[in-house]
């Protein structure tokens, strides 16, 4: 889906993407509008017809200010920001908003406001790291990128990961013992580490992002789950997502339905299914779309039949 974006109030631009000592504050501020379907319920106007939008960028350890346009999903936002500043796409691990900070609160999913201003985070050191799996549930929660790179989004705090200082919430996972994982979905990750044996040693490679000097301090534990986050990741595409109360709450049911069957959180992919059987009218319906939208995932029966549940509750009201 397009975004549809409220227009700025006119302001003259500078030709240049470059913008030498440009403030980052200096973009309007008090404006928390996001972006919007036209309110008609109305198809939204060609391509050609709709407003030139153009966004603020500054790489999160340090850059001139840059001016992006002309995207419709994430993977063509890292190529305009990689022009800008002369990198490869690849560089690029995630993006965050209104803020140069690893901050997954802050992070970049399928909404972007007018007067949002995009930090794009790049690789910097890579590390591997040996971890001894003394419990299940290592407490992860991995997100991607909606281009091929799944990375840490949270760290659950005195879990087997919280141990081990030198893993980070940011850091992209490139390996697991040996296996190139890039390209890999972030559900489909969080299942190759649940499943990894009990009481045995596994190695992972990671790249963590490149840090401004001030912001090498010890590692954040992590951010709880925002309740207000209803963004699925896509299959790369910036999208809308609007759940009711009702749908919120199913979204909730869904995320520890999540941590039952596969041990894994992740609110993101479970508005991302409760979205997906919002229209459905029995549970073979849904699975079938359940596995066109998420189909590198083969989730089991039983899950499936639980979470159709959870979304039926809702639909009647009854969450």
């Amino acid at each position: 889906m397009p975004l549809g974006l409220r227009r700025k109030k006119n302001k003259s631009r500078e030709s240049s993407n470059l913008v030498e000592n440009e403030e980052v504050g200096g973009h309007a501020a008090g404006s928390s509008v996001k972006s919007t379907v036209n309110g008609a319920g109305l198809p939204p106007p060609p391509a050609n017809l709709r407003p030139k939008l153009v966004f603020h960028t500054q790489l999160a350890h340090g850059s001139p200010t840059g001016r992006i346009e002309g995207f419709t999903n994430v993977k063509e936002l890292y190529g305009k920001i990689a022009d800008t500043f002369n990198l490869s796409p690849p560089e690029i691990l995630f993006c965050t908003l209104n803020t140069h900070k690893i901050d997954m609160e802050k992070l970049l999913g399928g909404q972007i406001g007018l007067e949002d201003f995009i930090f794009a985070h790049i690789k910097g050191i890579k590390k591997e790291v040996e971890v001894f799996k003394s419990e299940d549930a290592l407490g992860l929660t991995i997100t991607d990128n909606g281009a091929g790179y799944a990375f840490i989004k949270r760290i659950k705090e005195g879990s087997v990961v919280d141990d081990v200082k030198v893993i980070s919430v940011g850091d992209h996972i490139e390996c697991i013992n040996g296996k190139n994982i890039v390209g890999t979905r972030h559900y489909e990750v969080a299942r190759m580490l649940k499943e990894l044996p009990k009481q045995q040693k596994f190695t992972l490679k990671l790249v963590e992002p490149m840090k401004a000097f001030e912001m090498l301090e010890p590692r954040s534990k992590g951010t709880k789950p925002a309740s207000e986050n209803k963004l699925g990741t896509g299959r790369g595409t910036l999208r809308l997502v609007y759940l009711n109360q009702f749908e919120e709450k199913a979204v909730k049911k869904v995320d520890d339905l999540l941590e039952s069957y596969m041990g894994i959180r992740d609110t993101e992919l479970a508005a991302t299914m409760v979205e997906v059987g919002r229209d459905k009218k029995n549970p073979d319906e849904f699975a079938m779309a359940l596995d066109e939208a998420l189909g590198d995932f083969a989730f089991p029966d039983e899950f499936v039949f639980d979470v159709w549940g959870a979304i039926g509750d809702a639909k009647q009201g009854r969450l």
